[in-house]
């Protein structure tokens, strides 16, 4: 019974060990299921964009827009 639970942990390890390589290898972005959220039914429940895509993009630049400002400002204290 022990043998049994540790050759089926050990084959698990593998399993896992060799998506992640494939993946590492692949050098491509993990992409979500077909439909995601909008098959759920959630997407008009978001609470940045109300399921309007093209605020979400504004929101996402301002976002990053902001981020890269301050990463700017710390690069020119030094």
């Amino acid at each position: 019974m022990l043998a049994t639970v540790i050759a089926s942990i050990v084959v698990f390890g593998l399993l896992f060990t060799g998506m992640a390589i494939g993946s590492i290898l692949a050098n491509k972005p993990v992409k979500g299921s077909c439909g995601g959220l909008a098959t759920l039914g959630m997407k008009q429940g978001c609470e940045i964009c109300g399921g309007d895509q093209d605020a979400c993009d504004e929101n996402s630049r301002e976002v990053d827009a902001k981020r890269a400002g301050e990463l700017g400002k710390d690069v020119l204290k030094t």
